[in-house]
């Protein structure tokens, strides 16, 4: 049984972010990781094209901005070595390949008593800690909708984390299933690739381009959210015009307030739009059966397609092994706590990078436990 102070799980942006604040203050930590590398979700699930949705000023992780030169909007390439120099400018060194697969708080001990496993050497490992840190993140594992016919349906189907590129599908009829982030921009590269490429859009969404999330982001440190929101709403309905005779309809609630009430974030045109404007990429209601190679949709439309990609987003895993009586986290692996003291929870547990915020969400919780954890210790 091995005892630190601090463990932390999960070795991705939030991960090392908190072991850089830490290291800061001097406290010591172990940081735990089940896959074989940091930041597997960039490394292994992000395809090739894409890149942070918001500028880099938005997006450096605590104590270390891009060195210069590095372009506004981060490329994933250029991101991953953001992180490989955070995490060796910080001397964080990840213990990879183990698995927590049990975390349990001892009022006797007073410590969180954790059973994980080395996925390659089969090994178990036995870990306690007065501090716990859950930095897995809200993009954990991905999600599958249940879809009618699904079973039938002959060609291939991918979620969103295993695609890369769209040049596999070129002379394809390809369907998107999700019109978030991910989605249209999956999407305008199938298309681009020479795809026959459609995409459901199931719900409201803000279409803005970079600069108008950029300029938002800085507008509201300055006046009220409502009121960027007012101003960059106006200046993207002039950008892309009525989209609603498209399928895409806006929601009422500005972007930014959008996302600080639900986390919902808006989506980045990349060219999606305009593509679709063009009926190059078709858009399609919800799909309400599959028989075979034939979709059936929303408002009797069909049609034939020969792969299916959804990105349909992920869930959390922590309530696969968190086992806490306090119940931090809800029923779908999230905090229940609103933000801004989403972060901490009873007993000397933490969690990072579940406020739905982004980067900036995940520098903000870094810094808070940091400090929480200085205090405790201070204090005791």
């Amino acid at each position: 049984m091995e005892d630190v102070v601090v463990l932390i799980v999960g070795a991705g942006p939030a991960g090392l972010a908190v072991a850089a604040c830490l290291s800061q203050l001097s406290i010591p930590y172990l940081i735990v990781e089940r896959e074989d590398c940091s930041a597997s979700l960039w490394r292994r699930r992000a395809y090739d094209r894409v890149k942070l949705h918001l500028a880099k000023e938005f997006c450096a992780l605590p104590h270390m901005p891009y060195p210069n030169g590095t372009p506004t909007y981060v490329p994933k390439k250029e991101f991953v070595d953001y992180l490989d120099s955070y995490a060796e400018h910080f001397g964080v060194e990840p213990r990879y390949c183990i698995s927590v697969e049990s975390a349990a708080y001892d009022d006797g001990d007073r410590r969180w008593f954790v059973d994980a496993r080395h996925t390659t050497a089969s090994t178990k490992v036995q870990l306690m800690a007065r501090f716990l840190i859950v930095a897995t993140g809200e993009n954990a594992v991905g999600v599958l909708p249940q879809v009618p016919g699904i079973e039938s349906f002959p060609g291939e189907t991918v979620h969103s984390s295993t695609y890369r590129s769209g040049g596999a599908y070129a002379g394809k009829r390809v369907l998107v299933v999700g019109c978030g982030n991910s989605g249209m921009e999956i999407a305008y590269d199938l298309a681009n690739h020479g795809a026959d490429t459609s995409i459901v859009v199931r719900s409201m969404v803000h279409i803005m381009t970079k600069g108008l999330m950029r300029l938002g982001m800085t507008l509201v440190q300055h006046v009220p959210v409502t009121i960027a929101d007012f101003l960059i709403v106006t200046v993207a309905n002039f950008t892309f015009g009525d989209l609603s005779r498209h399928g895409i309809v806006r929601p009422k609630t500005g972007p930014l307030l959008l996302k600080a009430k639900t986390g919902r974030s808006s989506v980045i045109d990349v060219g999606t739009t305009g593509l679709i404007k063009k009926g190059i990429i078709k858009v399609f209601g919800e799909i309400s059966n599959i028989i075979g190679s034939k979709v059936e949709f929303e408002g009797q439309k069909e049609r034939y397609f020969d792969a299916i990609v959804f990105a349909t987003g992920y869930k959390t895993s922590v309530n696969s092994w968190l086992k806490d009586e306090n119940c931090m986290m809800n029923s779908d692996g999230l905090p229940k706590k609103d933000y801004p003291n989403h972060w901490k929870g009873e007993n000397g547990l933490y969690c990072a990078g579940f406020a739905r915020r982004g980067l900036a969400g995940i520098s903000m919780d870094a810094k808070n436990i940091a400090d929480d954890i200085v205090s405790t210790i201070e204090s005791s």
